[in-house]
């Protein structure tokens, strides 16, 4: 029997009709997608050979990527890495998670902007907007109670807001929410999240209580994004200007938050940018901008004696329009083993290698609209014969698609 990728997606934990339901009375329609995927049928033929790509799948981009494309179009050019389409929101989808253990997917759509696993994959911290400002809200399952009867099946249980905070940026909007375990240096292992809005300020919050850990000031006009390295050690901002800061999370020896120092900033790209990704062991940053460049810095270093993070390699992106300008990358995120460098512009969605900044693969229309947000599964997943790492991405056409690593070419 083939086997398939078990993933539960999930948008707010629990079962379809039971979460819908909730939202629809408790969450003022507020449509984070929640859907029970056990078997969601990826291909079995994964790990054999795939068709050969088209030349132009795999060779510099000469003419804009096109935003939009009709489904008889998109669904006539089957991606060979291109694993399924999972459907349901009924608005744009903004912001998805992998949890832990890479078994379960949330997403959010909707007002709800943005999603992150708490503790464990049966609670989340979600961040909507409103008119009136962000608010932050961690929802968990309740306990099935135990009954006599053991012929009955027990009920499902239903969401519950363990904490909720709003106005957390007064009125401005969340542009990014990520979470991670704190396990470096004294952190206790517990879940922190930060959010980033779209001033200067990125908020610090403790995943399974809601306390407020600290606060950073970017001061750089707008932030464009932040986020936290794997290990909860380093906070880092792409905003406004060509320089990305990075903070310092310290710990007491309890385990709790002392304080949020500013570490290092990284200079060198002469303009702004885009977005940026810590590697898995969070020794090294990378960075896309719109000078046309990512670079690689290494972070691993003596900040306290003033020992500046060092530039590793600079790669040129290989992304141009129709006049030869090089076009910039919207989103990147690393995959797992640090090899696969995974990025987006508008709908284009490429996969390069981290070692030589070459393209291993290209989706041109990945999506049938922009991409808003992309992530790795934290773990390889089971799939075909065997296993593969596994990218998540949602975008404005009301979908999310799981797509599988591309294969390294050997040097």
């Amino acid at each position: 029997m083939d086997q398939v990728l078990p993933i539960a997606l999930i948008s707010l934990l629990l079962g379809a009709a039971i979460a819908l339901i909730f939202f629809k009375n408790y969450f003022l329609k507020r449509k984070s997608e929640i859907g029970s995927i056990s078997e969601p049928g990826l291909h079995s033929d994964l790990h054999k050979k795939p068709p050969k790509p088209t030349h132009q799948s795999r060779k510099t981009h000469s003419k804009p990527h096109s935003h939009a494309s009709s489904d008889k179009d998109h669904n006539k050019k089957h991606h060979p890495l291109d694993l399924n389409t999972l459907k349901g929101h009924g608005d744009s989808v903004t912001g998805l998670c992998f949890s832990y253990d890479g078994r379960s997917l949330a997403t959010a759509g909707g007002h709800p902007v943005a999603v992150a696993f708490s503790d464990d994959a049966s609670s989340v911290v979600v961040a909507s907007q409103t008119l009136s400002g962000s608010s932050l809200y961690m929802w968990g399952e309740e306990k099935v109670k135990a009954t006599d009867d053991s012929k009955q099946q027990p009920k499902l249980p239903l969401p519950d807001i363990k904490w909720e905070h709003h106005k957390i940026h007064e009125k401005r909007a969340v542009l990014t929410l990520v979470g991670t375990a704190s396990t470096y240096g004294s952190g206790d292992g517990s879940t922190i999240v930060a959010s980033c809005s779209e001033g200067t300020d990125i908020k610090i919050w403790h995943g399974k209580t809601g306390k407020v850990l600290g606060n950073v000031d970017t001061n750089q006009l707008k932030n464009t994004m932040a986020t936290i390295s794997p290990n909860g050690r380093f906070i880092a901002a792409a905003a406004f200007t060509a320089d990305v800061k990075v903070w310092e999370i310290v710990y007491s020896k309890d385990g709790s938050v002392k304080e949020v120092p500013k570490a290092m900033q990284l200079k060198g790209h002469k303009s702004a940018v885009t977005w940026l990704c810590f590697t898995p062991d969070s020794e090294q940053i990378i960075t896309a901008s719109k000078d046309g460049s990512i670079r690689i810095w290494n972070i691993n270093v003596r900040y306290h004696l003033d020992e500046d993070p060092k530039t590793l390699k600079v790669f040129p992106i290989p992304l141009h329009d129709s006049n030869g300008a090089t076009l910039h990358y919207d989103r990147l995120s690393l995959s797992p083993d640090g090899r696969i460098l995974a990025a987006t512009h508008g709908s284009m969605l490429q996969w390069l290698c981290v070692e030589t900044g070459k393209v291993l693969d290209t989706a041109d229309n990945a999506h049938n609209g922009d991409i808003t947000w992309i992530a790795w599964a934290p773990k390889p997943l089971p799939a075909g014969d065997g296993q593969t790492f596994v990218l998540a991405t949602a975008s404005v056409d009301k979908k999310v698609k799981l797509w599988a690593a591309p294969p390294l070419k050997s040097s």
